[in-house]
């Protein structure tokens, strides 16, 4: 008997043991989600971390947490290496006007041995040019462009050789290939994340102490790589040795009222596969290649209400796989050959039905060519639907001289109740009509 009382109590203390750890794990799994930070970053005065560098912002960024929002205060802050947003959910938000992240001094080195597919460290002639923490590429002549170029962070060095974070995707040419190491890097950016916001932040690129141009596949004054949802407003991207505003691999990219002049690139580089963007009440200009480039795979985006003028070459650039994109109300105007330019491309592969519908596109054009629409072969099912295409400068200044030109090879252009006048030579032009020399 007092052997089955004792069972008794035993199975009762263990089944209270199980109840109470059964309270135990609900009220773990029932515990409060973290309250919203602000952290704070200022040159000085009471913040969370005071600096004026790139390392006072990392700091800074790497105490987020999702829900959280990251305040940089006004001032110049230096940067040798990237500010990184680390984690996904966040709000990075500086002072309109007053927030400027500014790339220090360029430098680079020649390597002088290392760089074969999958190494990272390297012999350099110039080893004092360089100091842990700081970002560089290395690169050689045949590999300096698109994703052969690898960006990374100097871990160490060993005398004259350079430790990086990141190993070579190809093999170098250190020995004929001119291969070298440039500290040139995205200034502000996010990788693999969603659900970030960046606003009223200036970029500064400091295009003249920085003589070499980054790829806009692997940076950019702001970059997003591997990102979905995320937002940029209000922001300036200007006089970086590349491009302004860059987001590759990127889902429902969002750029509301930016502003990139002065990029030796482009402007605005959605790319990769970046599908459905937002691009809108933006400005970009005087840029040196391309005001609103976009390149691989580009697609179901929206693109409205922005002014895109004194570009170097194109204001809108669509080529490989840029399909099934919507412009609307866009003035384009004062680039260098074209307004709008279809790059070429075979038939499988070309920018096909995308949309024009309410834009101005005008006085594009310089002394030796101007058009307002340029269409190589083989763009497909493209539509253009009340918009104005005009040259309207006086006579002796005009150098828009069609309003479309369609180039010999299958494309197909369709127009609807467009609103085109003053061209030197003709408002429309399609070299595939019969009777076209």
């Amino acid at each position: 008997m007092k052997a089955r009382l004792l069972s008794i109590s035993s199975i009762f203390i263990s089944l209270t043991l199980l109840l109470c750890a059964g309270c135990c794990k609900s009220g773990k799994e029932g515990a409060a989600v973290p309250v919203p930070r602000t952290i704070a970053v200022a040159q000085s005065g009471a913040a969370d971390v005071i600096g004026n560098d790139n390392k006072a912002l990392q700091q800074a960024a790497d105490m987020l947490r999702p829900g959280d929002t990251l305040i940089i205060g006004p001032g110049t802050y230096r940067l040798e290496n990237s500010v990184v947003i680390p984690v996904s959910g966040v709000v990075v938000r500086g002072t309109p006007g007053e927030t400027v992240l500014l790339k220090g001094p360029g430098v680079s080195s020649k390597v002088v041995d290392g760089g074969d597919w999958g190494e990272s460290d390297l012999v350099v002639a110039e080893p004092g040019k360089f100091s842990p923490g700081m970002g560089v590429a290395m690169l050689d002549d045949r590999n300096q462009g698109g994703y052969n170029v690898v960006v990374g962070t100097v871990l160490t060095i060993d005398a004259d050789t350079l430790r990086l974070s990141e190993r070579s995707v190809n093999d170098l040419d250190y020995l004929d290939g001119n291969t070298r190491v440039e500290n040139k890097f995205p200034l502000l950016c996010a990788f693999n994340a969603r659900d970030i916001v960046i606003e009223d932040l200036t970029a500064d690129g400091n295009k003249d102490e920085n003589p070499t141009l980054l790829d806009g596949c692997r940076g950019g004054a702001f970059y997003l790589f591997n990102c979905r949802n995320c937002t940029l407003i209000n922001c300036v991207a200007r006089n970086y040795n590349g491009d302004g505003i860059s987001f590759q691999i990127a889902d429902s990219v969002k750029v509301i009222g930016c502003e990139a002049y002065g990029n030796a690139g482009y402007g605005v580089h959605p790319g990769t596969g970046s599908s459905r963007s937002e691009i809108r009440n933006s400005h970009f200009h005087h840029n040196g290649q391309v005001g609103f480039f976009l390149c691989y795979r580009v697609r179901y985006g929206v693109f409205s209400d922005n002014l895109i003028e004194q570009n170097g070459l194109y204001g809108i650039s669509i080529g490989h796989k840029d399909t099934d994109n919507l412009f609307v109300n866009n003035t384009v105007r004062n680039n260098g050959f074209c307004g709008v330019y279809f790059r070429k491309n075979q038939i499988p592969v070309a920018g096909h039905r995308n949309v024009f519908r309410g834009n101005i596109i005008q006085d594009n054009g310089d002394a030796r060519r101007g058009y307002g629409v340029y269409v190589e072969p083989h763009n497909q099912d493209l539509v253009f639907e009340n918009n104005t295409v005009a040259e309207t400068r006086p006579q002796d200044e005009r150098t828009q001289r069609y309003g479309f030109y369609v180039v010999r090879g299958s494309s197909s252009v369709k127009l609807l109740n467009n609103t085109m006048e003053g061209h030197l030579v003709s408002d429309f032009l399609d070299q595939n009509a019969k009777g076209t020399d």
